[in-house]
């Protein structure tokens, strides 16, 4: 038997890239049809997809792992990166410094590997109040703008002007899924709106109000919502700790800002409704979160706002830091 997610056709492809991206396909089995859905082998547990067991047929395994057929000295091999992220059919890859003089090796590797990537930059990180990628191109053809697609809705992002991170799409449908009917949702750092437009698509609020600094992510939410056919988002631009006080209460605010977003909890709990919830994502030290928790627990008790936290480790950041989910719910 073997390790599969079980994913609904139409999100076949979707899936498929993500899970290449991520090193997490395993590429020794075949895909498999099983009714109206794909079994898609995998090495571990990607998580927020279901995992059902299954016997698959072997293949011989093809060269779609861009390290097996990239020309580098044999002594770099062990430094060259095993995921890249996949922005629609634009793929990013952080490279180290001992491998920068092959950066043009490992992008033409990437887009000979994977038939879906159309351009492969470099990613010198998230930069700036706007929080836009340092880009450079290192193969394919085109510029960065794409399309990107999750849980059937299409996603217009560009990865050089406007913040958008292809790693949260299982948190975007969870969330989602949370979302009752007539609910006001704000996102207080909302980039190009990939939550507010799956939540419109997949849950009925009453409103989205997704705010971002950026000027040009206003613009790409705004055609996210025109392309996905969605009324009830309305994107803004400006500081979301003082656009929020003219909104109305909130029943969910998003806070999707980890690396300090802590800083903004004060004013979201002010305009959220009693009982509502704060979901907030944090990079910190593994062995300080437990410190951090607490932290916040009492800082916001004598701020005048009861709390409680529930969180899960989302992925490894780095050998000592993680990504968590904390969804914090004011009483």
């Amino acid at each position: 038997m073997t390790l599969c997610v079980r994913v609904s056709k139409d999100k076949g492809e979707e899936v498929r890239s993500r899970l290449l991206s991520e090193g997490l396909m395993d590429l020794r089995f075949r895909i498999r049809a099983d009714g109206p859905c794909l079994l898609i082998p995998v090495t571990s547990d990607p998580g927020g997809l279901e995992l059902v067991e299954a016997d698959l047929d072997g293949q011989e395994r093809r060269s779609s792992d861009y390290r097996d057929v990239v020309s580098v000295p044999e002594e770099l091999r062990p430094l060259l990166p095993s995921s890249f992220d996949v922005i629609g059919d634009v793929a990013l890859i952080k490279i180290p410094d001992e491998l920068a003089p092959y950066g043009r090796q490992m992008g033409e590797a990437l887009v000979s590997a994977n038939g879906s990537i159309r351009a492969v930059f470099s990613d010198s990180g998230v930069k700036g109040d706007f929080r836009i990628r340092d880009l450079e191109r290192l193969a394919g053809s085109g510029g960065s703008e794409t399309v990107h697609k999750e849980f059937g809705v299409r996603l217009f992002t560009d990865p050089a002007k406007v913040y958008f991170n292809p790693r949260l799409s299982s948190e975007r449908a969870r969330i989602a899924s949370l979302v009752k009917d007539g609910e006001i949702v704000i996102d207080m750092f909302g980039g190009v709106a990939p939550f507010g437009t799956v939540i419109c698509r997949l849950a009925r609020p009453e409103a989205v109000y997704s705010i971002d600094l950026n000027p040009e992510a206003e613009r790409f939410a705004k055609m996210n919502a025109e392309k996905n056919h969605v009324d009830r988002l309305h994107p803004m631009t400006g500081d979301s700790s003082v656009l929020i006080y003219g909104l109305p209460m909130a029943d969910r605010i998003i806070m999707n800002l980890p690396q300090i977003a802590e800083r903004f909890l004060p004013h979201a709990l002010a305009r959220l409704k009693s009982g509502g919830t704060v979901h907030m994502y944090k990079i910190i030290e593994r062995a300080e979160f437990d410190g951090f928790v607490d932290r916040m627990i009492v800082g916001m008790k004598a701020l005048g706002h009861g709390i409680a936290v529930k969180w899960s480790e989302l992925k490894t950041y780095s050998p000592t830091m993680s990504v968590y989910s904390l969804d914090i719910v004011k009483f």
